[in-house]
């Protein structure tokens, strides 16, 4: 939230407004695409994870913080939307956090970023674009009857097959936005747009490596001590009956 608070006043003022509107589509839909790609292949991995990865506190303020203020400037801050994701795909590749975990926390980054762009706009900048409010207006209903609902589906079906439509909307939405806007992007744009969905994939797939990595070695560090503990443990039982 931090970093947030940073970085997406510093996009929508530097960055937001030198980015064609084509190219905020196109960076919606590959970032989805990518992560949708990445739920399906890695679809029991995901869903198979439990608790988090325990780190140290700094280390999580630190990568939080640049997270926040990297994804506010960037994704949020041009295309509306998007630091949920980052923030969940960083706490389910790196952290290995189970989706009751990251869901949420991702949903409380994503609202609070919202407001605060919204007050941005508002208070220091140029205002909303026209028709904003009014589908917000629209949308609002929508959101606050479809959440719970969606809860209770969830609940009832499950993760996987969640996960599994989820990552077919993303992958779908993006197969559109190239066949909407191919008069436009024309076949060096299109192949430019899928080089981007596979860069984006070899940087999630390099996330979760990372994650596999810290996760071995949070493995290993106490299996380590263990036995040097519970030596010393014993030495002092020893010299106190001794004494």
């Amino acid at each position: 939230m931090l970093g947030a608070l940073v970085g997406t006043p510093l996009g929508i003022f530097f960055i937001a407004p030198y980015i064609p509107e084509l190219w905020i589509k196109l960076t919606f839909a590959v970032v989805w695409a990518s992560f949708g790609l990445l739920h399906l292949y890695r679809l029991n991995e995901i869903a198979g994870h439990s608790g988090m990865t325990e780190f140290d506190e700094n280390w999580d303020f630190r990568l939080g913080l640049w997270l926040g203020l990297l994804a506010g400037a960037t994704v949020a801050a041009v295309t509306g939307v998007g630091i949920d994701m980052v923030l969940y795909t960083a706490l389910v590749l790196l952290c290995r956090a189970d989706l009751k975990i990251a869901i949420p926390s991702s949903v409380v980054i994503m609202a609070y970023t919202s407001v605060l762009g919204v007050l941005v706009k508002t208070t220091v900048g140029d205002g909303l674009q026209p028709g904003t409010f009014e589908n917000w207006l629209a949308a609002a209903p929508v959101v606050a009857i479809g959440a719970p609902l969606g809860v209770f589906i969830v609940d009832r079906i499950g993760r996987k097959p969640t996960l599994l439509v989820v990552a077919t909307l993303c992958v779908g939405q993006f197969v559109w936005t190239l066949f909407n806007e191919q008069k436009t992007l024309g076949i060096t744009g299109t192949l430019i747009s899928l080089l981007a969905v596979a860069v984006c994939l070899w940087g999630f797939e390099g996330l979760r490596r990372w994650g596999a990595r810290l996760v071995g070695e949070q493995i290993e560090q106490p299996e380590e001590k263990k036995p040097e503990n519970s030596t010393n443990t014993a030495k002092k039982l020893a010299e106190e009956r001794s004494r």
